[in-house]
């Protein structure tokens, strides 16, 4: 379903923080199918191919050692416009910045540790989902 579908991560720090369970409930509260999720960690390999798009930008390396840093739960989700209503959760990456409610300002401590990624567009949604899961491991 094109544009029913978004990827998300729950990243190091809200797993370090034990977050992941309330999380998971307000994604599904909010409404989203879980279509495929894992618990897991990145290499630095891994998470250099993840964020090779980023790879001229200063922050580059430092996203990498942290994202390969700790535990993740990578997830495929399932609405209606996922990829807006999903970014619209999570609230803005800086979760200073993040409305009321959203999972940012929730369980963010900043802009570089802020709990949860989630795809900008229906094919990095795709892409995204496809680092992470096999056809076989969607449902």
């Amino acid at each position: 379903m094109s544009g029913n579908r978004t990827f998300t991560m729950i990243k190091p720090d809200a797993s370090e923080k034990n977050f992941c369970g309330a999380i998971l409930k307000q994604i599904q509260e909010a409404g989203f199918k879980i279509i495929a999720l894992k618990q897991t960690r990145m290499s630095l390999k891994q998470a250099n191919d993840f964020y090779q798009i980023h790879s001229e930008r200063p922050f580059y390396n430092d996203l990498c050692s942290f994202m390969s840093s700790g535990t993740i739960i990578p997830a495929i989700l399932e609405k209606e416009n996922a990829v807006e209503e999903f970014r619209k959760l999570i609230g803005a990456t800086n979760p200073a910045n993040a409305e009321a409610g959203t999972i940012r300002k929730n369980y963010a401590e900043s802009i570089d540790k802020n709990a949860i990624h989630g795809s900008d567009s229906d094919e990095n949604a795709k892409i995204e989902g496809n680092f992470f899961f096999t056809e076989s491991e969607k449902f």
